[in-house]
């Protein structure tokens, strides 16, 4: 960071007159959104500030999911100071080890199990000092599917649909709509997976809650088991599903009448949605923001709608194009060197 970069002059300002000192912001990592985190260290305290472009990502939703998050019990960042004009936030630091980076086939059960354990009461925020959650509804699920072909299939691999092909996506995607309109609906963080849960001493902190909405109980729990950055073996995620079905039983969210077939069938096709929409997003954050990295997580994404769409009858014509169509023409684009650096 520098003096040319005046975002960060006028944070570094805005930070010094907080502290009534000077302190060196140090940049650790940007996001999937225009957002950058530093960590500061004051008097031997560490802090988190981000910066958000308010014109692009507004601070709010952030500040009133964070106080929401805090009131329930959950281990989230304490905001101590924002600039509304600005878009800073300065915060608690919770921890700087991801979840993601501690994992291994012999611990992630135990991890998962605590992680879901948090989805409980995850679920009992519906609403913030900003008002009710927004609604996940069905034209918030189509408008997400939609990014798959708008960004992936359009722009990404310059792919033209036939009428049938169109056709054929349009059965999908209802299909998926109508899965996930069918769940019970509960407070959603929308991005629960293990780079957005921090080790801190002997609980998990949860951050990137910004975007948390009202909608289907499934998706936080496939958003953590079916991760679209890290593969768990089928037995283990199968072992996973099985105690949030019951721990979400044990907690009244779901009704005695829901079996666990149909609890499965409803975790697997919004997996297929969170997938397909995340195909999409990768593709999105490389020709709109440049940011190249994510291309490399497009295949994993891809893969999962190809091995567990072919169970369901509704996607499997849809899960067949993208193995046989979509994906080799996704392989046939060059991931350069300079591609595969971090995200």
């Amino acid at each position: 960071m520098s003096l040319s970069d005046p975002r960060f002059v006028a944070l570094n300002h805005w930070l010094n007159h907080y502290f009534k000192a000077e302190v060196a912001p140090l940049l650790i990592c940007g996001d999937a959104s225009f957002r950058r985190y530093f960590r500061i260290q004051h008097l031997g305290k560490h802090y988190i500030v981000s910066d958000s472009p308010i014109h692009l990502v507004p601070i709010a939703p952030f500040v009133a999911v964070a106080k929401a998050y805090r009131a329930a019990g959950l281990c989230v960042p304490e905001v101590l100071a924002t600039s509304i004009e600005q878009g800073f936030v300065l915060q608690t630091d919770v921890g700087e080890q991801q979840l993601l980076s501690v994992l291994n086939q012999h611990n992630v059960i135990d991890y998962y199990q605590q992680a879901l354990n948090l989805l409980p009461t995850i679920a009992t925020v519906t609403d913030t000092e900003l008002g009710p959650l927004t609604d996940y509804d069905a034209d918030f699920v189509q408008r997400e599917l939609m990014i798959f072909i708008d960004w992936l299939v359009n722009k990404h691999i310059d792919y033209t649909l036939t009428n049938n092909e169109q056709q054929m996506i349009t059965a999908a995607f209802a299909a998926l709509t109508d899965s996930a309109m069918s769940q019970p609906k509960v407070g959603m963080h929308r991005d629960y997976h293990s780079r957005n849960l921090l080790i801190n001493a002997d609980e998990l902190a949860v951050i990137d809650f910004q975007d948390a909405v009202l909608g289907p109980i499934t998706y936080d729990a496939v958003s953590l088991l079916r991760d679209c950055y890290v593969r768990w073996p089928d037995e283990s995620v199968q072992q996973l599903k099985q105690y949030h079905y019951q721990l979400i039983k044990q907690h009244k969210l779901l009704c005695d009448e829901v079996d666990f077939v149909t609890y499965q069938q409803w975790f697997d096709l919004m997996g297929l949605q969170r997938h397909i929409k995340a195909a999409g997003i990768f593709a999105r954050l490389y020709h709109r923001d440049g940011k190249r990295g994510y291309l490399a997580d497009i295949p994993l994404t891809l893969q999962y709608i190809v091995d567990i769409g072919a169970s369901y009858p509704q996607i499997a014509e849809f899960s067949a194009w993208v193995e046989t169509v979509i994906a080799p023409l996704v392989q046939q684009r060059p991931i350069t060197e300079s591609t595969q650096a971090g995200h």
